[in-house]
């Protein structure tokens, strides 16, 4: 199976591509390597040492990255941790990124647990959308897979984004085999009568985190057939598309969708159209790969990006090396928020 890009390429209006033709217009903003949770496929249980402060974009050197890219054919941002949410602030971010000519959408990956405060002054601020994820719909499990327990509700957190307009709001599970996967029926099931898009995700075994490994991975074809059982499934092309790679389906009358998103048994390299800043401003051409464009020092030296940007994209790779366990130096998906 080939997954198609998710969004569209307006090739009239891109002018940033890499060396293999690919147009580039999504940034990936990972304003914090930090988190308040530590999820068993995502960080050490110890945590990993954290980047000085020193160290990480202030927000005004974030919004020039933007504000010098934007007009090359950036359009669309996506604003990660670590946890986002827990460095200070993070609405004003978001109002100064809105107010960048050429910047069409504004997304935000998050745990969720400070969304029931944060989900209304975000979208004032000009967020457009959310991404919550979610690995068990059970408090003791939640706590066990997130090794802390900080009374996370799904409910409470999607609901909130919900009535803030932050649509369409996707739920992110990671499904591990004889950790959480008994649950697939479950979360597959609240798209029955809520509006939200549930996407499954094959578990990426990363780095220092090898304690989950490929016998915790439940291959895609396995999770649609479990979800099978609920009803047969329709493709769908409905508004849950966004910059990703997921394949999305609807059961009979749902409401929202089921997505999935496939790193283990398909990759979808070859509609790649984005790039991530690190919290220390790293370009990483690749999750997995181990290219990066340094970019902090020139931006604090006043330079211009534009020629640094444009070498990231002349050495980008065709494709990732995760299948043969190669993660470029990752010790965990913390470091660059996915």
């Amino acid at each position: 199976m080939t997954t198609p890009a998710e969004h569209p390429i307006d090739t009239a209006r891109v002018t940033l591509r890499d060396q293999f033709g690919r147009g580039i217009e999504y940034l990936r903003i990972s304003v914090t390597d930090r988190c308040n949770f530590r999820c068993q496929y995502c960080m050490p249980l110890e945590g990993l040492p954290w980047l000085p402060k020193a160290e990480i974009l202030r927000y005004e050197e974030i919004v020039e990255v933007v504000r010098q890219l934007a007009p090359l054919g950036l359009r669309r941002l996506r604003i990660t941790g670590g946890e986002p949410t827990i460095r200070p602030q993070l609405v004003e971010l978001v109002r100064m990124l809105r107010a960048i000519p050429g910047v069409e959408d504004i997304a935000l990956s998050t745990n969720g647990v400070k969304l029931p405060e944060l989900a209304g002054p975000l979208a004032e601020a000009g967020l457009d959308r959310v991404n919550i994820s979610a690995d068990s719909l059970r408090p003791e499990r939640v706590a066990a897979i997130a090794r802390r327990d900080l009374g996370f509700d799904l409910g409470a957190a999607a609901l909130a984004a919900q009535q803030a307009g932050l649509d369409p709001i996707k739920v992110n599970v990671v499904v591990m085999r004889g950790i959480n996967d008994d649950e697939i029926g479950d979360f597959a099931a609240l798209t029955r009568v809520h509006p939200w898009h549930v996407r499954f995700i094959e578990l990426m075994p990363v780095g220092e985190l090898r304690e989950l490994t490929w016998e915790h991975v439940v291959p895609t074809a396995e999770v649609l057939a479990r979800v099978s059982a609920l009803g047969a499934l329709a493709d769908d092309a409905g508004p849950a598309r966004g910059n990703g790679p997921a394949r999305y389906y609807r059961l009979p009358d749902a409401a929202g969708t089921i997505g999935v998103i496939t790193p283990m048994t398909h990759t979808y390299c070859d509609t790649c159209n984005r790039v991530r800043l690190t919290a220390d401003g790293r370009l990483r051409t690749c999750l997995f790969g181990d290219h990066e464009v340094p970019l902090r020092d020139a931006l604090r030296r006043g330079e211009s990006l534009e020629p640094l940007f444009r070498k990231a994209l002349a050495e980008k790779p065709k494709e990732h090396a995760l299948l043969q366990m190669q993660v470029g130096g990752l010790r965990a998906l913390s470091q660059v928020g996915g």
